[in-house]
């Protein structure tokens, strides 16, 4: 892991940890839940917000101002909202992806489950998402939360993630192989 990677990911595992913790005892978790989902949606649509959380030149009292509209927005829970807005002060919103990952993360532990990080070359449909968790739920033993994006450049196919396996379906990896062997033929 690069350098500003695992510092991103400590400074995330850190507040997610304390962001958690305290939904966990004021009994929000489900609400949790709920607001994590929609400030991930939130940052994958919104490059304006991608910009205010990764931009050097955006003050801290802008970038406070900012996260504090996006919390009230998506009314999140007061919790996750004060983690935010000790983000901002302290200039660590660039860590707001891998923290959206931690509580993501630790709600699924905490919930029994296991998250599937799912790439498909079209978008699944819901009896395809819940046939695919199914078996994953047959091979791991858990419950399993599929958690879907979509990459056209895989042709078809999935490439699925569990934790650390990861199981490369997709033609683009199939064709690229096949690159290869003909590369060591001739």
């Amino acid at each position: 892991m690069s350098e500003p990677a695992s510092i991103s990911s400590g400074i995330a595992e850190r507040y997610a940890t304390a962001i958690f913790e305290i939904a966990q005892d004021s009994k929000h978790l489900p609400k949790l839940e709920t607001g994590v989902d929609a400030l991930a949606e939130a940052l994958n649509v919104s490059s304006d917000l991608r910009g205010v959380i990764s931009s050097p030149v955006i003050s801290r009292d802008e970038q406070g101002k900012a996260i504090a509209a996006v919390a009230k927005h998506l009314k999140l829970t007061p919790e996750l909202s004060r983690g935010l807005s000790l983000m901002a002060q302290k200039r660590r919103l660039f860590a707001l992806p891998q923290l959206i990952a931690q509580l993501r993360a630790k709600i699924a532990d905490e919930k029994g489950e296991v998250q599937a990080d799912v790439t498909s070359a079209k978008a699944l449909t819901k009896t395809q998402a819940d046939k695919l968790a199914k078996t994953l739920k047959a091979n791991i033993g858990k419950d399993v939360k599929i958690h879907a994006t979509v990459d056209e450049s895989l042709v078809g196919g999935l490439i699925v993630k569990v934790g650390s396996k990861m199981i490369d379906t997709s033609i683009r990896s199939k064709l690229a192989s096949l690159q290869n062997s003909m590369k060591e033929v001739g």
